[in-house]
């Protein structure tokens, strides 16, 4: 039912209510949102308009500050044998996903802009990238898949002129390479610090997608950081992971070129995508330019890449490990295994399992910004580390070595079977898996290597604690926590279970077998006791 209101108590409460919205709005900083009120009766602009115009603007300055400096890049590989042909030779095109195409080991849906692999080894081959001119006398930042495995590499700038360029050097640990052509006052970009673009900002990504030269796309920083989300992208021990996420369109041909803030300023190398198709359908990824300015710099001051190590394996911080060492939050970086031997790491006193939470003062919170720390510096520094090891602080200084060139190794040899004991397989129902004796049998059909001692993994149950953490022909070589105790039976294993309730948390050293190398790498895996 409405109540009627005598009309000079109406024009009081209207008032009234006028008043405090205005207080309000203003508050708010609404005014100035809605109108922008000029002198001389001048008409009433949105902002909202003029931001739009703003960033049109923008993007087209930018696009005609870019474009000038970014080169497309055809490479051509000679017909060769294919004893002869380098290993992991698969360069990238601008040709769509086709049949015949081979691809390298990505993460579902990733895509590294490369073009279709000839069925002959012996075929000739060619192939497209992008890259971008850094100075005046013609040197060039692109992608290592850009050119690796190239005989002839040929520049086209934005203004047709054609140049023959050098290969100075690459490194396919960060995907980065360094090409140079001859000449004087070539447009050069200028190289921005992506450590302080923020998530959300706008970016500019210019190459050469599909065969069409020279596109212009924008989007924003869709994420900073991006690592264990992108882990197989790089087959290297020491590979760095350190992605800008970004949704620009980017497509293959795209690879190499620049990704720029809206002052024109680099700060990335596109050289990846997300996609199930292999085109954009909505993710990009870009190698962080401070890491590839690192790059750079040592391959034209050494000729080859000086990178600092510590001589260990790293992985993410989950819930798990963050309850086990009281941490107030899921962050840091936990190490796996030692890197070499001799490791700097192990030297140091760290251990299989302990978390790094700062280095040299400064907060970790996941595995690319420690790589990201560490790759400030060279072989010989000493850094210090603060790690955690189950609750226990630590200060630790870390002689940085230098990190070996990557070689192919040996498969191990695969023991020969012998008479089969009988089976000693078991259901663990606390953490939802199944084991075995590492019997000659299961070492040769699961191609595990025969160095190994332990328990083998052959079922995890979905849905149970060690879902998505342990996975089939892992070898749980030792219990970690609470208690330090070696596993080389099932027996052994379920002594250590037995002694904990529901709810508490083990820690168990795993390692697992690459089927291709033979190459055996541990990680400390901690789990919650289920019911």
């Amino acid at each position: 039912m409405m109540t009627s209101l005598n009309r000079p108590r109406a024009i009081a409460i209207a008032a009234i209510a006028f008043v405090g919205g205005v207080i309000f709005a203003s508050s708010m900083d609404w005014t100035k949102l809605l109108v922008a009120q000029s002198r001389g009766g001048a008409p009433v602009v949105s902002m909202a308009a003029q931001g739009a115009a703003d960033i049109q603007g923008g993007f087209a300055g930018v696009a005609e500050k870019v474009t000038p400096a970014v080169v497309s890049i055809q490479a051509e590989r000679d017909a060769r044998p294919a004893a002869n042909r380098p290993p992991g030779n698969t360069p990238p095109g601008n040709t769509p996903p086709g049949s015949g195409q081979q691809r390298r080991n990505l993460p579902p849906g990733f895509e590294q802009f490369f073009g279709p692999q000839p069925d002959e080894d012996s075929a000739p081959q060619n192939a497209s990238g992008t890259g971008f001119i850094v100075s005046k006398d013609g040197y060039i930042l692109t992608n290592n898949h850009v050119v690796e495995g190239m005989d002839r590499l040929v520049v086209h700038l934005s203004d047709r002129r054609e140049f023959k360029a050098n290969l100075i050097g690459r490194d396919p640990q960060t995907d980065v390479a360094v090409i140079k052509i001859d000449g004087a006052n070539f447009p050069a970009l200028t190289l921005g610090d992506d450590a302080r673009t923020r998530v959300g900002e706008w970016v500019v990504a210019v190459g050469n997608p599909l065969g069409l030269d020279f596109t212009v796309t924008a989007g924003i920083v869709s994420a900073k950081g991006r690592s264990s989300e992108l882990a197989r992208l790089r087959q290297s021990t020491y590979a760095i992971q350190d992605f800008i996420q970004t949704d620009a369109a980017i497509n293959p041909g795209n690879s190499g070129g620049p990704l720029v803030n809206t002052r024109g300023e680099v700060i990335g190398i596109n050289a990846a995508i997300s996609s199930p198709t292999g085109t954009y359908t909505g993710y990009g990824f870009a190698i962080p330019i401070t890491l590839a300015k690192t790059v750079m710099d040592d391959i034209i001051a050494h000729g080859r890449v000086r990178r600092a190590i510590m001589g260990a394996q790293m992985n993410e911080v989950t819930g798990e490990d963050a309850a086990v060492n009281n941490l107030k939050e899921i962050a840091g970086a936990k190490i796996g295994d030692f890197a070499t031997e001799n490791s700097p790491a192990e030297e140091a006193g760290i251990e299989r399992g302990d978390v790094v939470v700062q280095a040299e003062g400064k907060k970790i919170d996941r595995v690319s910004t420690l790589q990201r720390i560490l790759r400030t510096h060279q072989p010989g520094d000493v850094v210090t580390l603060d790690i955690v090891r189950y609750g226990e602080k630590k200060t630790v200084k870390v002689k940085l070595a230098e990190a070996p060139s990557d070689e192919p190794r040996a498969v191990a040899a695969v023991r020969k079977p012998a008479d089969e004991p009988a089976s000693t397989a078991a259901a663990l129902s606390k953490l939802g898996i199944s084991v075995d004796a590492l019997t000659p049998r299961i070492v040769e059909t699961r191609r595990i290597s025969d160095k190994l001692k332990g328990v083998v993994v052959t079922a995890v149950t979905p849905g149970s604690t060690a879902e998505g953490k342990l996975f089939e022909n892992d070898v749980i070589s030792a219990v970690r926590f609470p208690s330090q105790a070696p596993v080389t039976t099932v027996a052994d294993l379920q002594r250590e279970l037995a002694k904990l309730k529901s709810g508490q948390y083990v820690g168990v050293v795993v390692y697992n077998t690459n089927p291709v190398t033979g190459v055996a790498t541990s990680r400390v895996v901690n789990l919650k006791i289920g019911d």
